[in-house]
């Protein structure tokens, strides 16, 4: 065998190769973005006091379980739209802790995660919080907060872009998914085989309405930079919890998060 065929052999089996890796991380690329636990739950009375089992329509014909936490008297409603991993149950600190400050909560889970039907997507995403919003409207007349985690970060400045809330908090929130991507998947061209974008800091910079950005300095998942570009471009107050990684308890319910979702809900 000569030389030139061999160079020719080997370079038939690296280009296979690639486009065997390739073509796996594009048709599963979304089993890496989402990591949905799924159920069942149990019923929200018992998870917090006046909880309630609710049901989101979406427009493509899903009906979506979630829970409701109403306050006799709130200052406002709060939507919470969870990041890209686990389910409402792993949210219900956040939820008590809210409640406790006199807001009405209700807590998403996206199509396919928990109990609900469906798979996830961006797409999907948008219809899902959509319905979370059109249940909350239709409930008695007070503020409307939307509080994104992370990659919920991005479906509800997605959101506000149409139906802008009377305030918006944003934790952890990246500039778009590819920028994460390229950060954990340096040896892959992210960029052209994301399906799903989420274009954050385009939304962001879209928006007049007051928004504020909770951001942990030690992100190991979400740079801490891209969640200041984020507040930059939403000309945002933007709150370092210092020493804090993406899924520290202190990001989840900690006190400068709460704080930050009762202060909108004063303004």
């Amino acid at each position: 065998m000569t030389v030139r065929r061999r160079v020719l052999i080997w370079v038939a089996v690296i280009v296979t190769i690639v486009a065997v890796v390739f073509s796996a991380a594009f048709a599963f690329q979304r089993k890496l973005i989402y990591l949905p636990t799924g159920g069942p739950l149990p019923p929200a009375a018992e998870v917090l006091p006046s909880g309630q089992d609710v049901t989101l329509s979406t427009d493509d014909g899903l009906r979506l379980s979630a829970w409701y936490f109403p306050v006799e008297d709130a200052r406002a409603k709060v939507l919470v739209a969870p990041g890209n991993a686990g389910n409402r149950s792993h949210r219900v600190p956040l939820a008590r802790a809210l409640t406790q400050r006199g807001l009405s909560v209700l807590l998403l889970d996206y199509r396919g995660f928990g109990d609900n039907p469906g798979s996830p997507s961006e797409d999907g995403l948008a219809l899902d919080v959509r319905a979370a919003r059109d249940f909350l409207v239709e409930r008695e007349p007070n503020r409307l907060l939307y509080v994104g985690e992370s990659l919920g970060a991005a479906v509800v400045t997605e959101l506000a872009t149409e139906h802008p809330p009377d305030g918006l908090v944003l934790r952890s929130p990246f500039t778009e998914l590819a920028a994460v991507g390229k950060r954990h998947y340096p040896f892959l061209p992210v960029g052209l085989l994301l399906r799903d974008r989420f274009p954050v800091s385009e939304y962001a910079g879209r928006l007049s309405i007051p928004v504020t950005v909770v951001y942990g300095t030690e992100d190991s998942i979400v740079p801490a930079e891209q969640s200041r570009e984020v507040a930059d471009a939403a000309s945002a107050e933007a709150v370092a919890v210092t020493g804090a990684d993406h899924n520290d308890p202190v990001l989840l319910d900690g006190a400068q998060l709460i704080d930050a979702v009762s202060d909108l809900a004063t303004r």
